[in-house]
């Protein structure tokens, strides 16, 4: 196992190298093998068991390599879609550098998951961080000014994040950086304890998108390909929760564990409603599916509040069942929404655009295409019987078991939480039907030919596949080391049926479900083909509105697709109607008519916004000082930081 990832590191730098000098094929291919690597390394760790490698020392302290079972699962998902992405056409107009980017964001990946040393885990961070901008960066599809501010919008928003952990170092860290002292260290600071906790959700909340940090999420994506948002929705964010429930589960201390837990459902509630609401106003696929990928991640964030509440109450069982059910929504989220991400590519690759908008995309592709971008768009909008709807399943029995919690507010907590979820599923529904039904359906007329559709094939059967091996699957999870009950893994499974620890309780078969799927389709087919048969091929007029002729042109556009919801929750989104006229010689008689809409932003307006305006009046008046010409002044500015330096290497 710890040859596998070695192995993977090692072609993964290669890419990097390759990249660099714009070998593209080269780089690709030895991304290709890396996953590969990555992917058998992870099948190893979980039906072999966990083993530790020492990299080097840091002094005393030993900086090793050790893969949880759940880091396994998270990356083993993540992987194949990253796989997909790799083998399919590439849109980024700088391949190379992207190959670079994507293999520098892959080195990372595999520290966060498994580096046990605090200074090493930032610079693993910082990998995934700049990895996903130089990705981004080399794709520069359309506008390369507004992507490079997405980009920065991003890593200053990431940077926050980043500066967040280094205190989290600072606290926990600052006599042994070994990840096995830090839960000691941390139940050390008594009261104190939370506000650790609050620094570790905004620094790994900031990569999952948590609010305020959702906000990156649809300018980064947008600027990009449908191939980065498969990596940043898939291995990378998977890393980033792993990484949050080492914190939360494995190092705070139980006595604030009930107060993290209320506030993680709060803010994963919060921003699942908010950016599920924002998803469906989208015009362009990137932009949706980015939303979409913060609204996962907040349900997995649900989950890991819950596991810390059911930690706090002594309740093993019970948190076991919560921080599964957050592996198994993100292992299925990854799969499904690397198909939806890919398919967007393709789409923008015959249509020149990734704007929702009705084609013939799905008329003319071959069937390969529609099945999988129909198996991912169902699975994220939890349709049975696919791996969104065991999840998310899954997720609502463990909010519902609020009646074991001792705590009133951690119960209220998690009861509004499942009304939260059910508005969001609701809304989830409608996202992934407009995305479907708008951005593959219609009328317009293309003749150009739909490639790398296999892969999307491959990511959207897995779709069904994970679902319907997950009664075998979930087994492996029993290796973990926080908080893994083994008798919880097993009381969650009860031959192919799903249950949430008691029969009695609740169940589901999502094997049962596939095959039963499968025998009632059928029934229409058998129809279908003996009405053929009878009376042969029957066109029919499409009843349009009452209309006798339907228009060529007539058509549903997003914005009328969602309306009615933007209309309704004004409140929220706040929107804003522009529109500009070009006249001929007089006002009277109208040449054109330009019509733009959107949504006003929830956190930039009151939050982002006064810190830029606050920062650059500090860069006015400290240029005014240090940029004074003179000499003197410079030397002595050398002199302090020089003071500083040998001041700081004393101290360590």
């Amino acid at each position: 196992m710890l040859n596998s990832f070695l192995l993977a590191a090692l072609f993964f730098v290669l890419a990097i190298v390759l990249g660099v000098f714009r070998l593209a094929l080269g780089a690709r291919i030895a991304l290709i093998i890396g996953t590969l690597a990555t992917l058998l390394g992870s099948v190893l760790s979980l039906s072999a068991g966990n083993s530790s490698g020492l990299l080097w020392s840091l002094g005393a302290i030993p900086v090793t390599w050790h893969l949880q079972a759940a880091a396994a699962w998270l990356i083993f998902w993540g992987g194949l879609a990253a796989l997909a992405a790799f083998l399919s056409p590439s849109r980024a107009q700088n391949p190379g550098i992207w190959m670079s980017g994507a293999g520098l964001a892959l080195l990372g990946c595999l520290g966060i998951a498994g580096l046990q040393e605090g200074i090493a885990f930032l610079i693993a961070w910082e990998f995934l961080s700049f990895g996903g901008a130089i990705m981004l960066l080399a794709d520069a599809l359309q506008n390369p000014e507004k992507s490079g501010q997405a980009n920065l919008y991003m890593l200053a928003l990431l940077e926050v994040g980043a500066v967040a952990l280094l205190l989290c170092l600072l606290l926990l860290g600052a006599h042994n950086t070994d990840f096995a002292t830090w839960a000691a260290t941390w139940a050390g600071y008594g009261s104190a304890a939370f506000g650790i906790a609050i620094l570790f959700i905004i620094g790994f909340g900031a990569k999952l998108g948590i609010l305020p940090f959702y906000e990156w999420y649809p300018g980064a994506y947008g600027s990009g390909s449908g191939a980065s948002g498969a990596l940043l929705s898939g291995i990378v964010l998977n890393v980033a929760y792993f990484a949050l429930g080492r914190a939360m589960l494995d190092w705070l201390p139980r006595s604030s564990a009930t107060a993290t837990g209320i506030l993680l459902v709060a803010l994963g509630t919060i921003t699942a409603i908010l950016t599920i609401l924002y998803a469906f106003q989208q015009e362009d696929w990137r932009r949706l599916l980015a939303f979409s990928t913060a609204e996962n991640a907040s349900l997995a964030v649900v989950a890991l509040g819950a596991a810390s509440l059911f930690r706090a109450d002594g309740l093993h069982m019970l948190s076991t069942l919560a921080w599964t059910v957050g592996l198994i929504h993100l292992g299925g989220h990854s799969l499904a929404k690397g198909s939806m991400m890919l398919s967007a590519d393709r789409v923008a690759g015959v249509r020149r655009s990734y704007a929702i908008a009705q084609s013939r995309v799905l008329a003319l592709a071959p069937w390969t295409l529609g099945i999988g971008t129909l198996l991912g768009a169902m699975s994220l909008a939890a349709m049975p019987p696919t791996a969104g709807f065991a999840s998310e399943w899954y997720l609502f029995q463990t909010v519902f078991q609020d009646f074991h919690l001792s705590s009133s507010a951690a119960r209220v907590t998690l009861a509004l939480g499942g009304a939260g979820l059910a508005l969001t599923a609701a809304i989830a529904l409608a996202t992934m039907i407009k995305v479907f039904g708008l951005g593959l359906l219609g009328r317009e007329e293309n003749h150009q030919s739909v490639s790398g559709r296999w892969p999307i094939l491959g990511l959207g059967l897995l779709v069904l596949a994970y679902a319907a091996a997950l009664p075998w699957t979930l087994g492996f999870l029993a290796q973990d080391n926080w908080p893994a009950v083994p008798a919880a893994l097993q009381a969650m499974v009860k031959g192919p049926i799903l249950i949430p620890l008691r029969f009695h309780f609740a169940f589901i078969s999502p094997p049962l479900l596939l095959l039963m799927g499968l025998l009632l389709s059928l029934i229409p087919l058998a129809l279908l083909g003996w009405s053929q048969l009878r009376q042969g091929r029957k066109r029919v007029p499409v009843w349009g509105h009452g209309l006798r002729q339907i228009p060529a042109n007539n058509a549903v556009t997003a914005l009328a697709f969602s309306n009615a919801l933007r209309e309704f929750y004004s409140f929220v989104y706040r929107p804003r109607t522009h529109t500009r006229r070009s006249h001929t010689e007089r006002n009277y008689f109208v040449r054109e008519l330009h019509f733009d809409y959107s949504q006003a932003p929830v956190f930039g307006p009151w939050l982002f916004r006064p810190i830029v305006r606050f920062i650059q009046f500090l860069s006015d008046r400290l240029g005014l000082a240090l940029q004074n010409g003179s000499l003197n002044a410079y030397l002595a500015y050398i002199g302090l930081l020089l003071i500083i330096i040998f001041a700081s290497v004393f101290y360590i």
